[in-house]
């Protein structure tokens, strides 16, 4: 690949940027071409994206497509799918694909089915739940053991098992664990303790709090309460537990809920609803392969965001999820992007002269229109949002769902149109304080407007909905780190935080502050005091 600045690409994108890019008005652009939502549609596999409402023309897209192709965009996905080791700085492939690929039509295939076969039977006898005797099902992991199957058996809340209840443990937090165990009995819980090594310090220091207290509560049979996804059977095995499922090096763990990661999940959604997840990923797998790129839903959002990170310099994307069950999704999304392309350096080891990832927050539509659309709308910084859409609730109170796609809908118009002082003045502001004159009030009131946002929007949230959208986003992050030049599935930067812990655990016992900065000893002593 050529590294994007390097490109010619990127010089005019520069030229095209600084001479209308910056001052694009989209206003003025819908103005002037009423075709410019269907331009600007794309359309994939349960996933429609509104893209017309973004800083962007027919100039700017037709670069961007230059510079995808200019970088080898399509070889470097290529060379992923095929199973070459592009995690580069690990010697390893990257092939969360093969994971929800039919039997026959992935690399691995007989070994992944294999698993996922033995994963589902046993999901299968534990939703048994009048011979399992099972009410109570804790996933115990962190990061992408505990982020993905968290996000995903809210979100299909009404697809999951009711006899089952779900609880996700992931802090070293005592304040996690305790609530959690508080409420549950050892003869009818399950753990599942998700740690690929079975070595994870916040993992296992729960683990062994879980176990602790199901043996003083009376727990005898752990073989039977414990189970574990893991490829450290041995240790596994001397914790106790003798069910374990494994997975493989060249599965991320911010990509793992397609694995045997994915077991909470396919307990609480069942063997045909938990394919059905891995059908709407593998269906978006395929448009990723083989869509052209300028229909390319993926490849277009990464571009987006090379454009807005280089060129507009927008640091943060808000996520919006106009739908309750989605209320982890952002949590989930910050991990998948930040992880993989908060990187400095590009594949050979050089710094990087511009931005790469973009902070990734939000929190669910309505409650964050009373929280930080506040910002959004007249704060000093231009954010891009992104609004997702649920056509069709799975509950049955369709005036409270009208009113949620109607605040949706106005929030993304609101951004674009603003409201200028001429229009303040001309209305009532019942609250406003009479001894401000009526022009500072309209200055107070105006809104900037010309503010991006990208509208998904999906018809029902299934299965097969949720997992082609987690699956949108995972090649999205792939096309944006692959254009940065960045290696987006190492992660050495949770690295040094470890193993600085691992020195200070015993100085809490001890006290020793030898070798210490200043900072670290006075906060050493005052925890100590």
């Amino acid at each position: 690949m050529i590294r994007c600045d390097r490109t010619t690409a990127w010089a005019a994108l520069k030229g095209h940027y600084e001479a209308h890019g910056r001052d694009l008005d989209l206003r003025e652009a819908f103005g002037r071409d009423p075709a410019r939502f269907e331009r600007f549609a794309v359309e994939a596999p349960e996933v429609f994206a509104d893209l017309s409402k973004n800083l962007w023309d027919e100039a700017t897209h037709r670069l961007l497509a230059e510079l995808a192709r200019e970088c080898g965009l399509e070889a470097r996905r290529d060379a992923m799918l095929a199973g070459e080791a592009v995690n580069v700085t690990e010697g390893r492939a990257v092939l969360h694909t093969a994971l929800r690929a039919p039997r026959g039509q992935g690399p691995f295939s007989e070994e992944v089915h294999d698993v996922l076969d033995r994963m589902l039977a046993y999901a299968e006898s534990v939703r048994d739940t009048a011979s399992s005797g099972f009410t109570d099902v804790v996933n115990i992991g962190i990061g992408g053991s505990d982020l993905g199957p968290q996000m995903a058996v809210p979100a299909l809340d009404a697809f999951v098992h009711r006899g089952l209840r779900f609880h996700f443990v992931s802090n070293v937090d005592g304040h996690d664990i305790a609530p959690v165990l508080r409420g549950l009995k050892p003869d009818t819980t399950l753990f599942i303790i998700a740690s690929k090594t079975f070595t994870t310090q916040e993992t296992m220091a729960n683990a062994r709090v879980a176990h602790e207290w199901f043996v003083q509560q009376g727990g005898t049979d752990t073989a039977k309460h414990f189970v574990a996804t893991t490829t450290n059977v041995q240790a596994a095995a001397e914790f106790g537990i003798s069910t374990t499922f494994g997975f493989w090096d060249w599965v991320g763990g911010r990509y793992s809920l397609w694995s045997a990661i994915g077991l909470p999940i396919a307990i609480a959604l069942g063997r045909e609803h938990f394919r059905a997840f891995l059908d709407g990923a593998h269906a978006m797998d395929r448009h990723f392969a083989a869509a052209p790129l300028e229909k390319n839903l993926p490849m277009q959002l990464g571009l987006l965001d090379v454009w807005y990170r280089n060129f507009h310099g927008f640091t943060s994307r808000s996520v919006a999820p106009y739908h309750q069950g989605l209320k982890r999704l952002p949590a989930y999304l910050q991990q998948l992007e930040m992880e993989s392309n908060g990187k400095r350096v590009d594949l050979e080891g050089q710094p990087l002269p511009y931005g790469t990832s973009p902070v990734v927050w939000g929190e669910p539509g309505t409650n964050g229109q009373h929280a930080y659309f506040q910002m959004l709308h007249q704060g000093t910084d231009v954010i891009p949002v992104e609004f997702i859409l649920v056509k069709t609730p799975t509950h049955g109170h369709a005036d409270l769902h009208s009113k949620l796609l109607a605040n949706g809908l106005a929030q993304a118009q609101a951004l674009m149109l603003g409201k200028t002082t001429e229009q303040a003045l001309g209305e009532k502001a019942p609250t406003a304080s009479k001894a401000l004159d009526a022009a500072t009030i309209a200055r107070h009131r105006t809104f900037p407007g010309n503010r991006p946002s990208t509208t998904l929007l999906l018809e029902r949230l299934t299965p097969r909905a949720l997992g082609a959208l987690v699956a949108m986003y995972e090649h999205r992050v792939f096309t944006s780190g692959a254009l940065w030049g960045l290696n987006a599935y190492d992660q050495w930067g949770v690295e040094l935080g470890k193993a600085l812990c691992n020195d200070l655990l015993p100085r809490l016992a001890s006290g020793d502050p030898t070798g210490l900065d200043a900072s670290t000893a006075g906060l050493l002593r005052r925890l100590r005091g």
